[in-house]
């Protein structure tokens, strides 16, 4: 047996034993990683770490860290109440403004996870306090991403034009953007209807604002928030709820600590998106410096990192890291690029991309998948542009998986609550992507043209 057969199979155990064992899939894939690399590959320690994500890592800590921070100060409590005002009380629009604030950031040149990283964080704390499912929540801002993400001016529309062009293979810019934004708003549309948008639609205008609220109770109303605050959202909160059980929850006004904590967020948007900073070092420098300004409010902000999650993550993409560095994805693509039949090879080259994908970085996939396919796509038997696209799509849309740095992102933002739950459905719904995206995008992108 392979070596490459081997590490994949070994890759398969984790998820089987992690599942009906309850062990942290992460922990297992580092010690499969370990134990692979020595074993079967003869890889030193460093060489193995060289999978390991160290700036997801980063990313992971930062964000969560900051918003922690934000938590306990009342600002996510503002920002959401600010929210609801803007669309008017219409709750079902939120889900909606989340998708089109990501797909327009990344449509103008914003990294995806960074997008993510700034968005998930306030769209997962609304969806928490008006009883939108997490998992409608996250989706549209993944899909979101996404879809923005091949715009000729996008992170990913850049990097799938670059290769075409340099392979000398035929592409068209507009069509493969105007064909990715059209599945991730189908998806985002599937997601809407399939996790309560008939419930949002439904609800229609909700207000929430300080001369309602005490008015609410009078009126014989039950204001939204009433049914979900089981607990508080904020030690702001907490701490009012034990002096004052008549007044108000002082979640409308900005304070110094909120304001700094806002001041700090648009740091983070201009410097991850004009300045193009990395994204998990530049939250961290504002959670430090809101802990050094603002020390009481900071307890426990540590404690909330998502450190399951960050061990989860860091574990499986460690492995496939290793995988990629013993050449495992190039064996992969190569043994599928000499398969007989064309219309099965390209088949099997988007479900290679979808399946690494959804455990690694879609934009390595993406140009790395591309070159490995020249040879298969010179021939001329399957539409280059179509084959490119169906590939580019599969390789995208999987990024909703929360082993990927989107879905991660959003289990992270997800109330610790709900967390298990919301990575369970995101794996479930990731999985099935892999299924689904390739054969959709084949059938209606490749075998039309041959």
């Amino acid at each position: 047996m392979s070596h490459e057969v081997v590490s994949l199979i070994v890759l398969a155990i984790v998820f089987l034993v992690a599942t009906v064992r309850g062990v942290n899939m992460g922990a297992l894939a580092l010690v499969a990683s370990f134990v692979v690399g020595l074993a079967v590959y003869g890889a030193s320690t460093n060489e193995i770490l060289d999978g390991f994500p160290a700036s997801l890592f980063v990313i992971l800590v930062g964000v969560t860290y900051l918003f922690a921070l934000a938590k306990n100060n009342g600002t996510v409590d503002w920002i959401v109440h600010g929210s609801v005002r803007a669309v008017g009380g219409r709750v079902a629009l939120v889900p909606w403004a989340m998708f089109a604030v990501c797909a327009t950031v990344t449509a103008i040149g914003a990294v995806s996870p960074a997008a993510v990283a700034i968005v998930a964080p306030v769209a997962m704390g609304f969806a928490l306090r008006y009883r939108i499912h997490p998992l409608l929540m996250g989706m549209m801002v993944v899909q979101g991403a996404t879809a923005g993400s091949f715009s000729p001016i996008g992170i990913f529309g850049s990097i799938t034009n670059g290769v075409v062009a340099s392979n000398q293979l035929p592409g068209n810019p507009l069509f493969l953007f105007v064909a990715a934004l059209a599945v991730c708003f189908g998806i985002a549309l599937l997601v809407f209807f399939v996790f309560g948008g008939r419930a949002l639609l439904a609800r229609g205008r909700e207000t929430d604002d300080l001369a309602t609220l005490d008015a609410d109770t009078e009126a014989g109303l039950a204001p939204l928030h009433a049914e979900t605050r089981t607990e508080p959202h904020s030690k702001v909160e907490a701490e009012r709820s034990m002096t004052a059980t008549t007044a108000l929850p002082d979640t409308h006004r900005l304070n110094p600590e909120r304001s700094m904590t806002i001041v700090g967020m648009v740091c983070l948007i201009i410097g991850a998106l004009v300045f193009d900073l990395d994204v998990g070092f530049t939250a961290l420098t504002v959670a430090v410096a809101l802990t050094l300004l603002f020390p009481k409010s900071a307890k426990g902000a540590v404690e909330n990192i998502s450190w399951g999650t960050v061990l989860l993550i860091g574990g499986i993409v460690t492995y496939v890291g290793l995988l990629e560095n013993q050449g495992v994805v190039d064996w992969l693509g190569e043994t599928v690029a000499n398969v007989g039949s064309p219309l099965v090879a390209a088949l099997l080259i988007c479900f290679i991309g979808a399946v690494v994908s959804a455990f690694a970085s879609t934009t390595g996939i993406i140009g790395a998948l591309i070159p490995l396919a020249v040879p298969f796509l010179l021939r001329g038997e399957v539409s280059a542009v179509g084959l490119i696209t169906a590939l580019a799509i599969s390789s995208s849309v999987v990024d909703c998986s929360p082993f990927s740095t989107n879905g991660a992102l959003v289990v992270a933002n997800s109330d610790a609550s709900e967390r298990d739950m919301v990575f369970r459905q995101l794996m479930i719904w990731g999985m099935s992507m892999i299924v689904v995206a390739p054969l959709v995008t084949w059938a209606i992108l490749i075998l039309p043209t041959t």
